[in-house]
């Protein structure tokens, strides 16, 4: 019998000043976790059956869909991280160490690597195949900003799931079992979500799908249309307009580019204005921020430590989505240029850049900066800008893309908004900030050919396994389901994750209370559930019952001084309803 006077936790007043969002400060405040220090928690009785009973749903499931478990060690040799090239890749973002011989090691960031180095030292025939393993472990990750409690920890829990196929159409399957299992895991957890397309990331693969969880305090953003596209923000790719074409009638009716003076100009509002003040157009129709082409600056570190800069050309009305620079970069850590990098390149005036000038181009790999121009898509041959002329007050009106200046490429960088068109024709796009609880990918041979995994197909010649990757971040959906499963009296746990199905409460100071309380917890154990006991003597009956509300359980039973005459109350934490029930009617009044 599970007793509160004898249970290792605390339940705290007042919100702890650390907690950011409701999770972090509910789990703390019921005596779910602790903190040990920066992105690190304890797990105290009560969170550890609640992270239990998520890990029991991963595991039927994964068993349900054909998948073994296996468990790695979390401290790793450097080996394999070299041979597939993440050991460089992962650069500040990994915890790295040295044994007392000097030979370096990893805390495990993810375990691709010694998966497929398993798999190469047991299976050596297709027959052997199609084969998934998995496992639920932690991770480490050296977060810069580690918040939001076990939201963005730099210790957490994974369930890692790894399929292993001779063929692209046997990968095709075993990707699709492990994607219905989510769904699955998902539904029981009683988690909201959306798959959307995402960026495969240092993970590397073909194909890349997101479970993202809809959510205010998700750092994620979620596009999607009304007629079904989905996406998260890095993945979402742009609608280009029409090019014209260089030599059509339509460019050569544009006017020549012309440099003017526009004194005290260097942000977008303020050449705007001076453009309708001074240069108004034409037909009467008002300079927009869309009308002028901003040209952004930033500082690509790249892994051996050398440095470039590259600049994006993009409409005026859109800003750089920091989110979206670092998928188009990576490896390499893109920031924003500094005045040092202005001093070294005197030919990027700062406030008035842009790429042309009446003698050459200046921004370009060919260029006189010789400095890397990529332009947003939305730049396109035809379209006619405002932008810098390069010096000081100056900026050139009618700068033709295809005609008077060149990028050295495309990017994805520009921020998406509300109305952008989804590039699959679906219509327009809405956003909604949102939390990735799950992601698939089809690796396909990466690892498999960085570690030699191969074999003898059919005809007994060797082939290269092709693989798949499955992760949920097992501690970051359990606070994921606190952040929907509470009110603001306490958490509210749904059934199948809950620490107990039953809290009951005994109040009161007559013993002959307490030793009912004791039967009837004995009697709902005798029929399986799981039941917690708040025995604790000397506790006021509104202590009792706040504390009860604040740790969740899902359905409550009170036994009070009306227990002598063989009632009791059954209290439904979620609704709220209290019920007196004869005590030999309890469970049925349970809907257990």
């Amino acid at each position: 019998m599970i007793r509160l006077s004898q249970l290792f936790f605390t339940t705290l007043r007042e919100d702890p000043a650390e907690a950011e969002v409701a999770s972090h400060r509910l789990l703390l405040r019921a005596g779910y976790i602790r903190r040990a220090g920066a992105g690190l928690y304890s797990w105290l009785p009560l969170g550890l059956r609640v992270r239990r009973n998520i890990e029991r749903i991963v595991r039927e499931e994964m068993e349900a869909a054909g998948a073994q478990e296996v468990l790695f060690p979390g401290l790793l040799p450097r080996e394999p991280y070299e041979r597939s090239g993440r050991w460089t890749e992962y650069g500040d973002g990994i915890f790295r160490l040295q044994d007392r011989k000097g030979a370096d090691h990893l805390l495990a960031p993810t375990h691709e690597e010694v998966f497929t180095l398993l798999v190469q030292d047991l299976v050596s025939s297709y027959k052997s195949l199609p084969l998934t393993i998995y496992q639920i472990q932690d991770k480490y990750r050296d977060e810069a900003r580690p918040r939001a409690g076990l939201l963005r920890a730099r210790e957490f829990t994974m369930k890692d799931a790894y399929s292993f196929d001779a063929t692209d159409a046997g990968l095709a399957a075993s990707y699709q079992r492990q994607r219905d299992a989510y769904e699955r895991i998902f539904a029981r957890l009683g988690l909201e979500y959306v798959i959307v397309a995402a960026d495969a990331g240092a993970m590397g693969g073909s194909k890349s799908e997101e479970f993202m969880h809809p959510t205010p305090v998700g750092e994620d953003t979620i596009v999607r249309s009304a007629g079904g596209y989905a996406a998260n923000v890095e993945a979402f790719e742009t609608v280009a307009p029409e090019p014209l074409p260089i030599d059509g009638q339509e460019i050569a009716a544009l006017p020549d580019a012309a440099v003017q003076q526009t004194p005290d100009t260097p942000t977008i509002e303020t050449l705007v204005a001076d453009a309708n003040a001074r240069f108004p157009r034409e037909d009467g129709r008002a300079w927009t921020a869309a009308d002028t082409l901003k040209n952004v600056v930033l500082r690509l570190t790249h892994l051996d430590g050398s440095r470039e800069l590259v600049v994006i050309g993009l409409p005026g009305d859109r800003e750089v989505d920091e989110k979206r620079v670092e998928v188009a970069f990576q490896p390499a850590q893109a920031t924003a240029a500094d005045e040092e990098d202005f001093k070294a390149n005197p030919g990027l005036v700062k406030g008035y850049i842009g790429p042309w000038t009446a003698s050459g181009p200046v921004l370009g790999e060919e260029s006189a900066t010789g400095i890397r121009y990529l332009l947003d898509k939305r730049v396109v041959t035809g379209t006619s800008w405002i932008t810098g002329a390069n010096e000081p007050g100056r900026h050139v009106f009618g700068l033709v893309a295809g005609r008077d200046f060149v990028g050295d490429g495309w990017v994805e960088a520009g921020d998406v908004r509300s109305g952008d068109p989804a590039p699959d024709g679906s219509g327009p796009v809405t956003l909604e900030r949102g939390m990735e609880v799950g992601h698939v990918f089809q690796l396909g041979r990466k690892y498999a050919e960085a570690l030699g995994l191969k074999v003898l197909d059919e005809n007994g010649k060797l082939v290269t396994v092709t693989m798949g990757s499955y992760g949920i971040g097992v501690t970051r959906n359990l606070a994921a389901i606190a952040e929907i499963a509470h009110d603001d009296k306490g958490l509210v746990w749904p059934r199948e994750v809950a620490p107990f199905d039953v809290h009951v409460v005994a109040t009161g100071r007559d013993e002959a209370i307490f030793a009912i309380a004791e039967s009837v917890v004995a009697e709902l154990e005798a029929r399986g559930l799981e039941v917690v006991l708040d025995d604790r003597p000397k506790v006021s009956p509104g202590v009792k019952f706040g504390d009860a509300e604040l740790i969740g359980v899902p359905q409550i039973v009170i036994v009070g001084r009306d227990a002598v005459e063989g009632s009791v109350e059954v209290w439904d934490r979620a609704t709220g309803e209290r019920s007196k029930v004869e005590i030999a009617d309890i469970q049925a009044a349970l809907g257990r």
